[in-house]
């Protein structure tokens, strides 16, 4: 299916979903702004979900500062969309390209082994309230993620990939561990979590009616590095011949 297969009709329980997620910003905008006076360091993609945390964090009227991390391997449409709809949004360059990456590490990615984004990514943000657009429906791994987590980092500089829950807005007690979080640990607050690609669509095309990126428009269903190992055969296929 594509973006406007979802432009019109509103998903159930769609009002009780934004409000939840707006919410849920407000109430949390206190904490961020204890680790950073730039707000919340929220994670941009380009992508449909990154866009809709985008416009709910505005809708919100939070403080945050949005980035975009550059892998080397990025799809030249998805960042002429960033910097053209989005020029508010930092994007990053890595200190290592792709291919550096990998010359150090002597391998390449694998789904069992993504190194490419433990470096390039999720160290990103580190010290700070983050915001992610993930969302449980996505994939089983990611059905198994809360609204509110801290991620540990690893003494390698390697993140664990291990999520601890979190609930700071409504047990003190786990608050007061929330406030030990320094250096490359990180807050992660997901207020799409339960939103589903319905949803995303409905928001983005009906709500903000806001542009999307043209690659969704050629069929792609993922956006994200060139190429990527935890993409399908038929997306690596669909990358390697698409037209720009």
């Amino acid at each position: 299916m594509n973006s406007t297969a979802y432009q019109k009709r509103k998903p159930l329980n769609f009002d009780k979903k934004l409000q939840h997620s707006i919410e849920l910003l407000q109430k949390s905008e206190k904490l961020a702004l204890r680790y950073s006076d730039k707000g919340f360091y929220l994670a941009f993609s380009g992508g449909k979900d990154s866009q809709s945390l985008y416009h709910v964090a505005v809708l919100a009227g939070v403080k945050f500062d949005a980035h975009y991390s550059l892998t080397t391997l990025d799809p030249p449409e998805l960042v002429m969309f960033i910097r053209n709809k989005y020029p508010d949004v930092a994007i990053d360059r890595p200190k290592l390209t792709f291919a550096q990456l990998c010359i150090k590490s002597k391998a390449l990615p694998t789904r069992l082994m993504r190194f490419c984004c433990a470096v390039l990514k999720e160290t990103k943000g580190a010290g700070t309230v983050t915001l992610t657009g993930v969302r449980r429906e996505e994939s089983v791994q990611r059905s198994h993620r809360n609204e509110a987590e801290i991620i540990r980092a690893k003494k390698t500089d390697r993140f664990s990939g291990s999520f601890e829950q979190l609930d700071q807005f409504t047990r003190s007690q786990e608050v007061e561990g929330v406030q030990c979080v320094k250096g490359k640990d990180k807050i992660v607050i997901n207020p799409i979590i339960d939103w589903t690609k319905e949803d995303v669509w409905y928001f983005l095309n009906e709500v903000v009616k806001v542009e999307h990126c043209e690659l969704y428009d050629k069929g792609w269903q993922r956006i994200g590095c060139l190429f990527c190992p935890m993409a399908s055969q038929k997306e690596i296929i669909k990358q390697g011949f698409r037209t720009v």
